[in-house]
């Protein structure tokens, strides 16, 4: 997989079980992590940099990915041209080998994480640019649930991808649901559970919403470990 940046192609990040590896030195000894690992980023030409930010998010660098979200945007990058080509991409990543077993939860939300530290620095020069947006989400857990965990990564990409999202939180009745859709207006309704004795209530909040004609107003997504 490849992606351009400006004239040039560069290489995605691919699936990898660490970003750094310990490589040999000049001298044919081998270099300690320390050395290895001092990368400035400051140095780095855009296609380096944005591959770097790859590997960064991967590893759920905050730090250096919003470092790097500024030296990008001090050289003249558009914030959209920084969501999309360094943010959404490396995530891209991410979200693939989430899919294939290779990383799991706790490192997808160290990554998401990285890139919400990314996105901070984007969000208000998006709105003064007018980036477009994609859409728009509500989103929350289900009554009777306390769990956030997967609703907060849903959330997280979403906005990445360029979604406004608004988070209900968690234990959410029907009402609820129904008052944030006629306040909020979105495309998109979703509903996380844990537990299989609150997954039904995502039931509860479609059946509401078939009887009360709004059920084809909204794309409903659903979601959670059961």
């Amino acid at each position: 997989m490849q992606l351009c940046v400006g004239n040039a192609t560069l290489p995605a990040a691919n699936s990898r079980n660490g970003s750094r590896a310990v490589q040999g030195g000049g001298d044919g000894t081998a270099m300690t992590q320390e050395q290895e690992d001092e990368i400035i980023l400051a140095e780095l030409d855009d296609v380096e940099l944005v591959a770097q930010m790859h590997d960064d998010l991967y590893d759920g660098l905050k730090a250096e990915i919003e470092e790097a979200v500024d030296i990008l945007l001090e050289r003249g990058w558009e914030p959209y041209r920084v969501l999309t080509e360094a943010l959404v991409a490396g995530m891209k990543v991410v979200g693939d080998d989430f899919r294939d077993g290779i990383l799991f939860v706790p490192e997808v939300l160290e990554a998401a994480k990285a890139m919400k530290a990314g996105m901070a620095i984007l969000k208000p020069l998006l709105a003064e640019t007018g980036a477009p947006r994609v859409g728009k989400m509500v989103i929350g857990t289900v009554k009777g649930d306390i769990h956030d965990i997967g609703k907060n990564l849903v959330g997280m990409m979403m906005e990445g991808a360029g979604f406004e999202v608004v988070d209900l939180g968690i234990n959410n009745a029907v009402d609820a649901y129904l008052a944030a859709l006629e306040s909020e207006q979105p495309d998109i309704l979703g509903m996380s559970a844990l537990l299989t004795t609150t997954m039904p209530y995502m039931k509860v909040v479609i059946d509401t919403l078939v009887e009360k004609g709004l059920r084809d107003d909204y794309v409903v997504l659903v979601g959670g470990a059961p």
